[in-house]
């Protein structure tokens, strides 16, 4: 049985004529009549009786025509939902993003915005570090990864497409002697104690930081770990050490904690999308698009 022929019947069923339906089907009526026929001794009952001047449904031509109008409703359902899928407007699309991406306005409109021009897109966000969105990615687990740049050589078939630069702030004490400078070299950190995030974190940030401190002819002494930025800035404002954010998250107002620039070069760091090379489709390419339109 094929959708063709349930559409025949439903013609007939609703024209109660061979000749309106094959009409409106463009289609000769001897062809028509016999589909019908075959499409009775298929289903295995008779589904119109008909003499040379009317046609009627029985009761069996009644029960079918209500499930053929479903089936054919499905179907065409069906097909709109994998054209919209094609053209990036149906499906499911998953992202990650790094701890400090959601403290990034372009972020926030990114995801608005891709939600009110794709509402039948299943969105999916995951919170992860850098390193385990590259592996998620090499997994399939996710589709696009808002990322900071890693501390690995990135696989040569995922790409990174750069959305925005943030400035790499020093996070201090209040009441430090450094807090009254309006810029602070890297190298005047040398012998101060340092709160970082654990080396196995997967966090790029952390690469940035130990550059910038090899640069300037040290390695810093860390002094307590955290994996949270939120802790981080805390046991920095209990006095445990210093350390350095992505400038984002200066909007984390805490008293006893101020936020300086570093008078370095490097002290930067970028907001990027990471994806499988040559392997996005519509969605993937539609979510790109709107973030690179959010950041002008």
């Amino acid at each position: 049985m094929e959708l063709r022929h349930l559409r025949y019947f439903v013609a007939v069923a609703e024209e109660l004529s061979f000749t309106r339906a094959a009409e409106r089907l463009h289609i000769g009526q001897p062809p028509l009549s016999q589909q019908i026929q075959a499409l009775e001794a298929e289903v295995g009952a008779r589904l119109f009786d008909r003499s040379k001047r009317w046609v009627r449904l029985t009761e069996a031509g009644k029960l079918f025509l209500e499930d053929a109008r479903a089936i054919l409703a499905q179907s065409e359902r069906a097909a709109e939902r994998a054209r919209r899928a094609q053209r990036g407007e149906a499906g499911e699309l998953r992202v990650g993003f790094t701890f400090s991406t959601p403290f990034t306005p372009l972020f926030a409109r990114a995801i608005r915005r891709y939600r009110q021009l794709y509402p039948d897109v299943a969105l999916t966000l995951h919170e992860m570090t850098t390193l385990h969105q590259i592996d998620a990615l090499e997994a399939r687990k996710i589709d696009l990864g808002f990322v900071r740049p890693p501390e690995v050589a990135l696989p040569e078939h995922l790409e990174l497409t750069t959305l925005r630069r943030d400035a790499l702030l020093l996070v201090l004490a209040s009441d430090s002697p450094l807090a009254r400078k309006r810029k602070i070299k890297v190298e005047d950190l040398a012998e101060l104690p340092w709160v970082m995030y654990p080396k196995e974190s997967g966090v790029g940030i952390n690469h940035a930081i130990l550059g910038m401190c090899r640069t300037a002819g040290f390695v810093p002494q860390v002094a307590m770990e955290a994996g949270e930025a939120a802790t981080i800035i805390g046991l920095v404002a209990a006095g445990i050490g210093v350390s350095v954010l992505p400038s984002p998250f200066q909007s984390m107002h805490l008293e006893g904690v101020v936020f300086r620039p570093l008078d370095d070069a490097g002290a930067v760091t970028s907001l990027q999308l990471a994806q499988r090379r040559g392997d996005g489709g519509a969605l993937v390419e539609a979510f790109v698009r709107v973030a690179l339109e959010e950041n002008r």
